[in-house]
């Protein structure tokens, strides 16, 4: 089976210094390309932001955010959320296929494919 678009968004604890979570954030892309043989698509960090409700009985009220848009094998997408769980910065997180994206590509692949053909001219003089 060949590799498939997946998003994933995660909140990083903002009461860690922010040279942390950029080195956080960026140690979750390398482990996209590295451990999952992924090919990041984009990578965007959306930074601090005040999160709708309290969690984890009321200790945080805003989390930095980072959006992530690859494509990897779906056998290893787990192993993603598996670091997410064992790593205690990153209190939320979210992966979902995106299929819309996976249509996108193959629409434009079989459009490429259907080639257009100019009538040949012949010139009489």
């Amino acid at each position: 089976m060949g590799k498939r678009y997946y998003e994933t968004m995660f909140v990083i604890r903002t009461d860690i210094p922010e040279e942390e979570r950029n080195a956080l954030a960026e140690k979750v892309r390398g482990w996209i390309e590295g451990q999952l043989e992924g090919e990041v698509e984009e990578f965007t960090r959306w930074g601090v932001r005040k999160l709708a409700y309290r969690t984890q009985k009321g200790k945080f009220t805003e989390g930095d955010y980072t959006y992530i848009i690859y494509k990897a094998d779906p056998e290893k997408v787990n192993q993603l959320d598996d670091l997410f769980k064992v790593n205690q910065e990153i209190f939320r997180f979210q992966t979902i296929r995106r299929e819309d994206l996976e249509k996108k590509v193959r629409k434009t692949q079989k459009e490429s494919k259907i080639k257009v053909e100019e009538p040949e001219t012949s010139e009489e003089i």
